[in-house]
């Protein structure tokens, strides 16, 4: 039986649309080791950390104030037996406004208990999620990955992920 994908959430008193100008702003979150677009429809833009995980991702979904949605077009990650574990799985951020409040909600669609993965994304997630968005919307200062290598088109192309 499969348990619920992955979900945490937050609410802060910056509007929608600031929450969702944060989100955009992978890099000031998530990692400083991102190449390409993280704004519009159908962009693709790669994040790495080291040789351990290394994924290209496509915006599908991009309704200001309101969602952004990811799939992840490939992945790989150096720990897990399956290396694509992620390839596949949607990412929602979902802004909702309340009481002159917004409520963001962050899902992975596919990242479940029965992922090997799992308890180490999960607690990653939580950390960028919870910690470096929710600094970065009511700071505007997150707490990203500090850039530590060089997009290294020889290690992609080792891991078969290639650069759209």
């Amino acid at each position: 039986m499969l348990m619920p994908d992955f979900t945490t959430f937050f609410t802060v008193e910056q509007s929608p649309l600031e929450v969702f100008n944060a989100i955009t702003d992978v890099r000031a979150w998530w990692s400083e080791d991102i190449e390409g677009s993280t704004k519009n429809v159908n962009d693709e833009f790669t994040y790495w950390y080291k040789d351990v995980h290394i994924c290209r991702l496509k915006l599908i979904a991009v309704v200001p104030g309101k969602r952004i949605a990811w799939l992840v077009l490939e992945n790989y990650f150096k720990f897990t037996n399956d290396p694509s574990e992620w390839t596949g799985n949607k990412l929602l951020f979902d802004i909702t406004a309340l009481d002159n409040k917004t409520q963001l909600q962050f899902k992975q669609l596919g990242l479940v208990p029965e992922y090997e993965c799992f308890k180490t994304c999960s607690t990653a997630w939580t950390n960028y999620i919870n910690h470096s968005l929710k600094r970065l919307i009511t700071t505007g200062e997150g707490a990203p990955n500090k850039h530590e290598s060089s997009f290294n088109e020889a290690l992609l192309e080792h891991h078969k992920i290639l650069k759209s």
